[in-house]
């Protein structure tokens, strides 16, 4: 697929379709855990299958798992039926942990698992392009080193977060390229724990590792999308536009009218809308309240895509996911 004319045609196009994050409230069509849905690559791929026979969106989305990259590493994870599995401790706590830190082959933990749901879901989603979900290096070492030590750590150690950046970053490469191999059209990479940093800690710490990765992997044919849902995004813009990313998608923690302001034209933007308090805790009306609002304001901008301002938790209703398809199909018609 030429994904290069793909963005462009959304871009071209005056009626947009949304690209949410949605994949792990797949359980319950399903009818199973989060613990089994992860467990199981054919469940991981029919789950976007039946999400994508359900939805009309832009393209399919796997789930946004933040701890699979950290077990491959040899973290420890939590995972149970009904959350997004969690990473538990730190691995590479001091510089001589750091030093001592292997980059994994792709295939460690459940990252084999996970490329093989992408390669049976590129097979049975045929009619829009199947992206897979990868972490951000600032933070999958912050999830390696623990998320509040890094940020100390950047200042007191920053040879040693450094040195963790440069295994997250080539494992990524790896992990992607892996992807890509077996029919992804595209990696979403979510990269929050950028949002918290400072915008020149962000320069040093996440800008040249995202970009060495971005550099590494997209052409015409496979494309990077940029996540990050901090509330930081608005002052690092004019870094995270040097990323070179294909697009980018931002959290519900910014005014989406903001972000767009310092956006240039040609540029694709996505979000926000609230995942938890919208999809997960609110009710259709709150859902169909929401998106008109957010369209209203951003809608006519033709890069711009209404989606959820992060990955929609398990346990969200599908009441309400309908009621924001409904919400984008009634605004464009």
């Amino acid at each position: 697929m030429d994904m290069k004319a793909w963005l462009q045609r959304i871009a071209a196009e005056p009626v947009k379709k949304a690209f949410p994050v949605l994949s792990f409230p797949a359980v319950s069509l399903l009818g199973c855990t989060v613990a089994e849905l992860i467990a199981d690559p054919e469940r991981i791929a029919e789950g976007m299958a039946q999400v994508a026979a359900r939805c009309d969106t832009a393209a399919a989305v796997s789930m946004m798992d933040l701890s699979v990259e950290a077990e491959a590493f040899g973290s420890r994870v939590h995972i149970s039926d009904d959350e997004v599995p969690t990473v538990v401790g730190a691995i590479a706590d001091t510089p001589e942990a750091a030093e001592a830190l292997s980059v994994p082959a792709v295939g460690a933990g459940r990252t084999g698992r996970y490329v093989e749901a992408i390669r049976l879901a590129a097979e049975r989603i045929t009619d829009r392009p199947v992206f897979a979900g990868v972490i951000g290096p600032f933070s999958l070492a912050g999830r390696l080193m623990d998320v509040t030590e890094i940020m100390v750590n950047c200042y007191d150690e920053p040879e040693m977060v450094h040195t963790v950046l440069r295994k997250a970053t080539d494992f990524l490469i790896d992990y992607i390229r892996a992807y890509r191999a077996v029919g992804a059209h595209g990696v979403m990479m979510a990269e929050p724990l950028t949002g918290l940093l400072s915008p020149a800690l962000a320069e040093e710490f996440s800008e040249p590792y995202v970009r060495e990765i971005v550099e590494a992997v997209q052409d015409d044919e496979f494309l990077l999308i940029y996540h990050n849902c901090g509330n930081n995004t608005v002052r690092m813009l004019p870094s995270i536009l040097r990323l070179g990313a294909a697009a980018y998608h931002f959290g519900n923690a910014v005014s989406m009218e903001e972000v767009l302001a310092g956006v240039p034209e040609d540029t694709l933007v996505m979000g926000n809308l609230d995942p938890a308090a919208l999809f997960r805790n609110g009710t259709p009306e709150d859902v169909r309240r929401a998106t008109e609002a957010l369209l209203a304001a951003c809608g006519t901008r033709r890069n711009f895509v209404p989606s959820s301002g992060c990955d929609i938790p398990p346990a969200s209703h599908w009441e309400n996911i309908d009621a924001f398809f409904r919400a984008v199909a009634a605004f464009y018609a």
